[in-house]
């Protein structure tokens, strides 16, 4: 007779191990289905994440800004050098290995925890039931209580630039380049595009950027996205907006990209490499059995309830499957609290404070409403800003680019959003989150002592001028 499970998790990234490993917590017996494996054959844990998104990525980036600042602003410092090289090589085996560590550790929470892990394919049948097929064919049916998609997502492809192993690569296939490239083409100007595409630019790449969008980030705060405009001119990085790509023709070594600009007018322009980062989508074909009573919308995701419940009771999906921003945090706590749902625990994820983050230098930030968002509301609102350049912490570290802006309610003064382009955005943004979840107001932040000298006095200085009263700078006059 089959092991019967309480839970069933699809999925061993942010979104599912996480799951497996509070479910297991709360003592109920739970496995974890990966298909994922490395070239031993061994199952690779941790998702896209892990292995071939946020981690590698960021590892990448700091590399990458190291050597960027050796090359370019150590004589600031009084620090002199010979000539700085790059070995890429042994970045990508520096990056490789992180990776190894944490997808090594994954497992090791998984033993410790008591988490069933089960290599294979899983599709969920009718009856909350789990049809596993392993790589050599093989099949098993598993019975459970609860299931738990959490399969994830793939870089979208665009038909005018079909992948080439050598010259047109994904996400993935950018993390891997032996060489910088010389001439860089990037498609997207989201957040894997801009990323990238800042790791590459800092090796000496020259990098464009083909985005079909008008507006530059328009998801974050336009006064932020400004400012990133022009922070990134700066650096290099040459962003084409309204540019739409219409073909790609791969010679030799090299690939001509044909594109129309915001006018309609058609140009072409020729790229040693050329990475496709026009976004993700679910992974979700051949996961579901017709008659399993689970539905997806037209785009392929699952459809779920606020709690990540599907239309079948007892079985759940969360992640990047599901409507929300893709993003490993939101699974992560998506997991966690569908784990305690099944365990019969109040639980509910607060999806109005998803922090996002682009890990650029400077790292962009924010959490909570835009301007644009607030105006549409109708709300009445205040807003206060604060620049790097105006912070002792930042000007000591050489790195003043950016600002700090806290967008407060006018009547009630309750923070709705917090934005930050700068130094540690990411987690000054955190810090706001934080007074957000526990509904502060912008003077709760203002009464609040940070200390001296950091760059999350910049936060304080910002609360502080929603109401006119910061100190390290002049305040604007009210009307």
């Amino acid at each position: 007779m089959a092991e019967k499970y309480d839970v069933v998790v699809i999925g061993s990234g942010p979104a599912g191990y996480v799951c497996a490993i509070r479910a297991a917590q709360l003592g109920l017996k739970t496995a974890c289905i990966e298909k994922w494996v490395d070239e031993k054959g061994k199952a690779k844990l941790g998702g896209t994440c892990l292995n071939v998104g946020c981690i590698p990525s960021k590892a990448l980036l700091d590399s990458s800004y190291k050597y960027y600042e050796a090359k370019k602003h150590f004589d600031v410092h009084g620090i002199t050098t010979g000539e700085v090289g790059i070995d890429v090589p042994a970045m990508i085996k520096r990056k490789d290995k992180i990776v190894g560590n944490l997808t090594q550790g994954v497992g090791g929470l998984f033993k410790a925890n008591g988490v069933t892990l089960i290599q294979g394919t899983g599709t969920v049948l009718s009856g909350k039931q789990v049809n596993v097929t392993a790589a050599d064919g093989s099949s098993q049916v598993l019975d459970t209580e609860n299931v738990v998609i959490a399969t994830g997502s793939v870089p979208v492809e665009i038909p005018p630039t079909p992948l080439n192993a050598d010259i047109i690569v994904d996400s993935t296939g950018a993390l891997e380049f032996q060489q910088v490239p010389a001439r860089l083409g990037v498609i997207g100007a989201g957040v894997i595009g801009l990323e990238l595409g800042s790791v590459w630019a800092r090796l000496g790449a020259e990098v464009t950027v083909l985005e079909a969008q008008d507006r530059f980030l328009a998801t974050a705060d336009q006064q932020i996205a400004k400012d990133a405009a022009k922070i990134f001119k700066k650096q290099g990085l040459d962003i084409r907006l309204g540019a739409r790509v219409t073909g790609s023709e791969v010679n030799g070594s090299e690939v001509t990209v044909k594109y129309i600009d915001q006018n309609g007018e058609e140009h072409s322009q020729i790229f040693d490499k050329l990475i496709v980062a026009v976004g993700r989508r679910p992974l979700t074909e051949n996961l579901i059995a017709p008659d399993s009573g689970v539905n997806l919308d037209e785009r392929g995701f699952i459809f779920v309830d606020e709690q990540c419940r599907t239309d079948v009771p007892g079985v759940f999906a969360i992640g990047d499957v599901v409507r929300g921003p893709m993003l490993a945090h939101k699974g992560s706590e998506e997991g966690v609290m569908v784990a305690e749902l099944i365990a019969g625990q109040p639980a509910q994820v607060n999806y109005d404070l998803v922090p996002s983050v682009i890990y650029t230098h400077p790292e962009i930030a924010w959490v909570g409403k835009t301007e644009e968002e607030v105006k549409a509301g109708a709300e009445e609102y205040k807003v206060g800003t604060f620049p790097f350049a105006a912070s002792g912490r930042a000007m000591a570290s050489n790195d003043t680019d950016g600002f700090v802006k806290v967008i407060a309610d006018k009547k009630t003064d309750r923070i709705l959003g917090v934005h930050v382009i700068g130094p540690a955005a990411a987690e000054l943004v955190q810090q706001g989150a934080i007074a957000m979840e526990f509904a502060a107001s912008s003077e709760d932040l203002a009464l609040t002592m940070f200390s001296h000298p950091t760059v999350s006095e910049a936060l304080h200085e910002a609360a502080l001028a929603v109401d006119g009263h910061a100190i390290h700078i002049a305040n604007r006059k009210r009307k």
